[in-house]
């Protein structure tokens, strides 16, 4: 239930974005799904679909403050307003640190460290690459230099 009603904040905190609401739904689906098939722990799982509900929480603050809304942005604007609104429903410090830390490192593939970031990253991916129409060629690279779960490659080639 917690997760539900963290998407319905979501949905009214991007009030009149379908896009950006669209996009926080399928990347949660598609990363609770690859952990899920993954078979992480339900700890890890727990995390990880907070934070693919909120790992786009910082676009409107960046958009908002600098007029514009790259991945480093996101991941420095991001972490705040997550904290913000996780603590607002009473999470756990342990999870809110966590959660803050994913969504502050989301868009940074060169260390990647643990289950549930890589998970984020892929299931992230998976849903820019047909927002954005990416080339086979750049979506092989992805797929190459990115992703590592069995199920985030079954994914990556069956979708595209």
């Amino acid at each position: 239930m917690q997760e539900e009603l963290l998407i319905k904040a979501m949905i009214e905190y991007n009030k009149h974005d379908p896009k950006r609401i669209q996009h926080l739904i399928k990347v949660h689906s598609l990363a609770k799904t690859i952990g899920i098939l993954e078979n992480i722990d339900k700890k890890d799982l727990f995390i990880l679909e907070t934070a693919a509900i909120l790992h786009d929480i910082g676009i409107k603050v960046s958009e908002e403050k600098y007029g514009k809304c790259s991945g480093k942005l996101q991941e420095k604007e991001g972490p705040k307003e997550a904290e913000k609104m996780l603590e607002k429903f009473g999470y756990d410090r342990e999870v809110i640190d966590r959660v803050c830390y994913l969504i502050g490192n989301h868009h940074t593939y060169d260390n990647i460290d643990g289950i549930d970031y890589q998970i984020l990253v892929e299931a992230d991916f998976l849903v820019n690459i047909y927002e954005d129409n990416l080339k086979k060629e750049s979506i092989e690279n992805i797929k190459n230099k990115i992703f590592k779960t069995k199920t985030g490659i079954n994914f990556i080639e069956n979708m595209y």
